[in-house]
């Protein structure tokens, strides 16, 4: 079934931090009717992003490529079979036995039904549950020493809301984005800013869709500052320190998500 990667579930604060696009592994049955060769796949998933879950106790780093299976698309959408599902890229070879897309449909299967059983974990020991739904994105996508997209319209960190009770998570949110606006990265302060460049994918919706006023989800995309994108080559120092000012967020947001969950 879908690999996850590191699986680590302690309940002892309400916070569980993802990286369901860390994954870079396809399975033998899938790889050879993949068109798309291993160097594109790295620069559209998410590479270093389970590294960063290690702010919180309890995590899940999903180990499995995108392109096998997107756990953040609606099931009917999670492979991709269309080009303009995947940036206009040709994900796979012609005649692909439908067994390869049907055994994705079950890894999302799974991955769903196992995700629901923790956060019901959590809510039923807190009450409540907050979850670091971490990604990165691609800022430099005409090449790598060409001009950086707009970078009014690319914060560094994005996070998404779109898809929760925003009025109820208000004090949370605004926890989160005042803690890593004030950080102090690297001799200066980094541009935060709310569904700006996403407002959250899928999983995000099924989760405050299923457990409505007890779930709270930001969805954090962080830019690829951290890394070369087109070479895959990290800067240590600079992960490092981006990692800080997510950890540094997390006593407030958590002190500001209990007194809502508690009104």
């Amino acid at each position: 079934m879908i690999e996850l990667q590191e699986e680590i579930y302690e309940f002892n604060i309400p916070l569980l931090a993802t990286a369901i696009h860390d994954g870079h592994k396809v399975r033998p049955e899938t790889g050879k009717y993949l068109a798309i060769d291993e160097y594109q796949r790295l620069r559209e998933e998410d590479p270093y992003t389970g590294y960063f879950t290690d702010i919180a106790e309890s995590r899940i780093v999903v180990g499995t490529s995108r392109f096998e299976v997107d756990v953040n698309r609606p099931r009917e959408g999670s492979v991709y079979r269309s080009p303009d599902q995947s940036w206009g890229i040709q994900v796979w070879k012609k005649e692909v036995p439908v067994s390869v897309w049907e055994y994705s449909y079950g890894e999302y299967d799974f991955f769903y039904s196992r995700l629901e059983r923790i956060i019901n974990r959590f809510i039923d020991f807190w009450g409540y549950i907050v979850v670091y739904d971490i990604h990165s994105y691609n800022y430099l996508r005409n090449g790598k020493d060409m001009e950086e997209a707009d970078p009014e319209g690319n914060p560094e960190i994005n996070v998404g809301t779109g898809s929760m009770d925003r009025e109820l998570w208000a004090d949370t949110v605004d926890c989160f984005l005042s803690s890593v606006k004030n950080y102090d990265y690297q001799g200066r302060k980094l541009y935060a800013a709310e569904n700006i460049r996403f407002k959250g994918g899928y999983m995000a919706k099924w989760i405050h869709s299923r457990f409505p006023g007890k779930s709270c989800v930001l969805s954090i995309e962080l830019k690829k500052i951290f890394m070369d994108e087109w070479t895959g080559a990290v800067d240590i120092v600079g992960i490092r320190d981006l990692k800080n000012a997510l950890k540094e967020s997390v006593p407030s947001v958590l002190e500001a998500a209990k007194a809502t969950a508690l009104r």
